[in-house]
């Protein structure tokens, strides 16, 4: 990978797509040039030169502006952040089978154009669709990653913190499975500095209870309905999100993300692209982090690797 360029091509310049671009102008150093495709090129083009008028104001200078699929040539990283929305009410399985036949006219183009970087993936439904990019790409594994359950676990970490009133950042606990209705806490792995945040429900002098946690994985996993009732979409979560991937990637940071990845026998599981805790650096997925989970915490994983086998099943690719 060519680390000096940081060449990033972001494919769909829709309110995510953008929210991520957004991220990256104003968190400055991560990467130094940003190409931007969309179906609409006449949108693309007014998206570069708005992100452009504002390069004074931001941390660091960047090249942004609106390509072609020959421009994936010689990028480090694509971010495909394109097909279409999902509707209120609707889950993000529902997006299945339109999203596949948008991305059939992405993956093509794209490696012909000669790419060999690192796909990372944001179009919900994000598992199925970050392994319907490995599928179409036959890129190895490490190189082809999901956004997966990353929104999910800062959503978990905020309100965790709220709840034991901690810093965000002191707390270190999963949201892991589909990105959606499946995924589940591992209580088990939460933590509070070191601190097993089960040891301290169980202390009778604390006012902490199991039920309110059981809330708060409630409203983490329902957060984008909510979000969609309100506002019709979500993308400056996810849009954060993808930056930090990104920076992940190309500072070659070996940072624990919950991301989507390939599972080969993690977890008692095989072929599927699902969120987990996994370590990311300047190649892609270095190594997937195996939590010990109970019992309990295994089946929860198994039922979400069920949904997401079954519903992958019935696509033609």
């Amino acid at each position: 990978m060519n680390t000096d360029r940081r060449k990033v091509v972001l494919i769909g310049t829709g309110m995510v797509g953008m929210s991520f671009a957004y991220a990256l102008v104003n968190q400055g150093a991560i990467c130094n040039e940003l190409v931007l495709i969309d179906v609409n090129k006449v949108r693309a083009q007014g998206e570069a030169m708005d992100l452009n008028h504002g390069l004074a104001f931001a941390k660091s200078n960047m090249k942004i502006y609106a390509g072609e699929y020959h421009d994936c040539k010689d990028a480090d990283i694509i971010v495909i952040a394109a097909g279409v929305a999902q509707k209120e009410g609707e889950s993000r399985l529902d997006l299945l089978q339109r999203n596949t036949e948008v991305f059939r006219s992405i993956i093509t183009p794209v490696i012909k154009s000669g790419f060999d970087g690192i796909f990372l993936v944001a179009t919900n439904p994000v598992d199925i669709m970050t392994r319907v990019t490995y599928e179409l790409s036959r890129f190895g594994a490490s190189r082809v990653i999901g956004t997966g359950t990353s929104l999910d676990t800062a959503r978990l970490r905020y309100l965790l913190g709220d709840y034991l009133t901690v810093d965000p950042r002191n707390i270190h606990a999963y949201v892991i499975g589909e990105h959606g209705d499946s995924e589940f806490v591992p209580f088990s792995q939460v933590m509070l500095a070191t601190k097993p945040v089960m040891k301290i429900i169980e202390d009778d002098r604390n006012s902490y209870k199991m039920e309110d946690m059981k809330l708060i994985e409630e409203q983490v996993r329902t957060a984008a309905y909510k979000i969609i009732e309100a506002k019709k979409a979500t993308y400056y979560g996810i849009g954060m999100a993808l930056a930090r991937i990104v920076k992940a990637i190309l500072g070659d940071e070996n940072s624990v993300l919950t991301v989507s990845a390939k599972l080969c026998g993690e977890y008692g599981a095989r072929d599927v692209f699902i969120g987990v805790p996994t370590i990311i650096g300047r190649n892609g997925v270095k190594e997937i982090v195996e939590l010990d989970l109970t019992e309990d915490e295994k089946e929860r994983f198994k039922s979400s690797v069920n949904v997401l086998r079954e519903n992958f099943e019935g696509l033609e690719l």
